[in-house]
């Protein structure tokens, strides 16, 4: 499935976006729960058919992987190599309190998407999260740091916590598993062979699973209407199957978002995701807006 841009897609957008800069600091997530006036999102959302992160081959970035580091007084060695990486522990997570502020790595965090906070693990990997209470387990993307409170090993976000069944306790025991990309795309590529049977029965055509009609993707934010309107016009001219707006909100100052959306076909919104993050200096996330 493409997304169709127009032929002037990448053309000199490099310097129109300038990423609004988050409360956090460094970006490093502080726990998760309901801990420290954090919380879930405004309105509920249904995570059924929100699909894992795909682990593919990512170089370890300068971003993120500073090391040693100190934070609350405790100092932190990020490992050369995740590889082999099994750990057993508490996971919380973090959701609307950090949305939309920066990651350690400069990435944009979203509490809707399948992402995560690790002390020690380079960024960016990916693992398997294995809820121990009840089986169910999730593949993140690790690209923050934390969390730094109590004895909790890994903070999700908020969609991966509710994908595991914990968003309503704050945590879970989990065991973490680092994934290789390519052993992981060697096993998906090759399919098992079957033995010849009867008949084969009918296969059903894939549908398209459908978003809330709110979800949009956020691709700049500013405290200028005139930077957010320049930039949702050169998107408009770049993005020819949705709508590009500008949202004003105006607590606690006036901050304008740009939009693109609304999109209810999440295998639509995976593509066009991706498809935008190839822009310079974007980097798109969900919201239900």
């Amino acid at each position: 499935m493409k997304i169709r841009f127009k032929s002037l897609l990448f053309v000199n957008l490099l310097g129109t976006i300038l990423l609004l800069q988050g409360c956090g600091g460094s970006g490093a997530s502080s726990g998760g729960g309901y801990g420290y006036g954090d919380g879930p999102p405004p309105k509920d959302i249904d995570v059924d058919n929100l699909p894992d992160a795909i682990p593919r081959h990512e170089p370890i970035t300068l971003a993120g992987n500073k090391s040693p580091y100190t934070v609350l007084g405790k100092t932190y060695q990020v490992m050369p190599s995740s590889r082999g990486f099994r750990q057993r522990g508490l996971a919380s997570w973090y959701g609307n309190k950090f949305h939309g502020r920066h990651t350690s790595n400069g990435e944009v965090y979203s509490m809707y998407e399948m992402t995560a906070a690790h002390k020690t693990l380079p960024i960016p990997c990916y693992v398997k999260v294995t809820n121990l209470e009840n089986g169910r387990s999730v593949v993140v993307r690790v690209n923050d740091r934390g969390p730094f409170h109590g004895d909790r090993i890994i903070d999700l976000s908020y969609a991966a916590a509710k994908k595991l069944g914990y968003s309503d306790q704050g945590t879970a025991k989990v065991e973490v598993s680092v994934i290789d990309p390519a052993d992981y795309q060697n096993n998906t590529v090759a399919s098992p062979q079957l033995a010849p049977g009867p008949a084969m029965l009918p296969v059903a055509k894939a549908v398209a699973v459908e978003q809330d009609s709110n979800t949009y993707l956020q691709v700049g934010a500013f405290s200028n209407q005139l930077a957010a309107t320049h930039l949702s016009q050169r998107l408009a001219g770049v993005v020819t199957e949705y709508p590009v707006v500008v949202r004003q909100e105006s607590s606690p100052q006036p901050l304008f978002k740009v939009l693109v959306g609304p999109v209810t076909d999440q295998l639509k919104l995976v593509d066009l995701k991706a498809a935008l993050g190839q822009i310079d200096n974007i980097r798109p996330f969900i919201v239900y807006d």
